[in-house]
């Protein structure tokens, strides 16, 4: 049976996949594992997907039946539940979306003491504990269900606090994504006095994603040129990514974000170890810019928990990946692109450079990322055919670039990377090898 977590929580089509019984038997299992003492807490939010409602109701249900107090904060940004969890020292948080996902599906993503993400072995033992009948608490140990109104304004406080410099005299373009961002993040810029023209912003939960946010970033580069902006920035429907625009309409990826922070980092002795935790997804220009500067990358699996475990293991407060999740760790302890999109605008602030000067020391080689749906994910490590073709491609390229394919850990699909000296040898590169994994693993 293949595994139910994924790379970041667990996620599918919500009332197919994702079902309430579902919700309910993870939320009960959560609670064995994650909590003990006296009337433990569980902080509870959401993205405004509107399955997001029904599956509320099934994690209060499971968590207040096993005897957890429940905190409800609404719809907020997945960093604001790891906050409160962290602030509250609750057992445990929880997060219902599917982040970048489109708007039918869902996911919950659960956070243990501290706002932690959960290690595989907490994730196992939850999936183990999911058909285990245990005695429930009755009476006055059953929890108790109220809503705590004040959780974004405590979440956007904690964010502005962090920033080292106003946002005066810059504006800033802001794609919410239709998601957890449409408040808080403009919110959040404003108070720190940027000037911010708000795109997609709608909490009726039926856009979210939709050709908009970091998956969809052409809106908003033409939103920047047109308003003459210094900047955009662009989420994801739970906000826990960052990707931006430069003042000329260039898309500025994780890379180059992760590349900006940790070069001022640096400079500001601030960077533990002196040392950017990345993923294999990282382009090797991002490695090769931070070699320049003295900066040492060091890279773990996808997935930002992934990220955060090595971070914590090795006392990095830098890290994060390309797709946009960047952890500051000195003030968060997941991915927060509200918090990163300041940092990264603060940048301009001090340093009186313009994003595309900044985004300028990583000059990433070309890459082409290309999804193979509809294949045996599980098959993919041990296919010879598929190894002898990933083979030929390394010694094409020959050192000038690089091959990676893995099995997708939130959608269905095996992803192809391929970076090389020039746009056209990726892509066909990358072809050939999806021609291979399309044949060979094919269902």
């Amino acid at each position: 049976m293949a595994r139910l977590f994924g790379t970041d929580g667990v996620r599918g089509l919500a009332n197919v996949d994702l079902t309430a019984d579902l919700a309910v038997r993870l939320s009960r299992s959560a609670a064995a594992v994650l909590a003990s003492g006296e009337r433990p807490q569980a902080i509870l939010g959401r993205d405004p997907r509107p399955s997001g409602e029904f599956l509320e109701a099934a994690v209060v249900a499971g968590l207040a039946s096993a005897g957890l107090d429940v905190i409800r904060i609404g719809v907020v940004p997945t960093p604001a539940v790891a906050l409160l969890t962290k602030q509250t020292g609750a057992a445990l948080g929880v997060m219902l979306s599917a982040s970048h996902n489109p708007m039918p599906d869902n996911g919950i993503k659960f956070f243990g003491p501290g706002g932690d993400k959960l290690t595989d072995e907490q994730e196992d033992a939850i999936e183990a504990g999911l058909d285990v009948v245990t005695s429930l608490p009755v009476g006055q140990k059953i929890g108790r269900v109220r809503e705590d109104l004040t959780a974004a304004q405590t979440y956007v406080d904690h964010l502005v606090a962090t920033v080292p410099a106003r946002l005066d005299g810059l504006r800033v373009v802001v794609d919410c994504a239709n998601g957890s961002a449409s408040a808080v993040g403009p919110q959040t810029l404003r108070a720190l006095g940027a000037d911010v023209v708000v795109l997609s912003n709608q909490l009726d939960g039926w856009s979210i994603n939709e050709n908009c946010g970091s998956t969809h970033p052409e809106a908003l580069q033409a939103a920047v040129l047109e308003h003459r902006a210094d900047a955009g920035i662009a989420h994801d429907g739970d906000a826990d990514r960052c990707l931006a625009v430069d003042a000329n309409g260039t898309l500025i990826d994780g890379d180059h974000i992760m590349g900006i922070l940790a070069l001022a980092m640096s400079r500001a002795g601030t960077l533990a170890h002196n040392t950017l935790v990345a993923t294999v997804m990282s382009n090797i220009g991002l490695k090769i810019a931070l070699d320049q500067a003295g900066v040492s990358m060091v890279e773990t699996a996808v997935g930002d928990r992934y990220v955060l475990q090595h971070m914590r293991a090795g006392g990095f407060n830098l890290g994060g990946e390309q797709s946009g999740h960047v952890v500051m760790s000195d003030f968060s302890t997941t991915g927060d692109g509200i918090l990163t999109a300041a940092h990264l605008l603060a940048q301009l602030s001090m340093t009186g450079k313009s994003l595309a000067e900044l985004a300028g020391v990583v000059q990433s080689l070309p890459q082409v990322l290309i999804n193979v749906p509809g294949v045996d994910r599980a098959g993919l490590a041990n296919n010879v055919d598929i190894a002898a073709a990933v083979a030929m491609a390394e010694d094409q390229l020959a050192g000038s670039g690089r091959v990676l394919l893995r099995p997708s850990g939130t959608e269905p699909v095996i992803r192809v990377m391929v970076e090389a000296a020039t746009a056209d040898e990726a892509e066909n590169i990358a072809q050939r090898l999806v021609a291979h994994v399309s044949s060979a693993l094919a269902l």
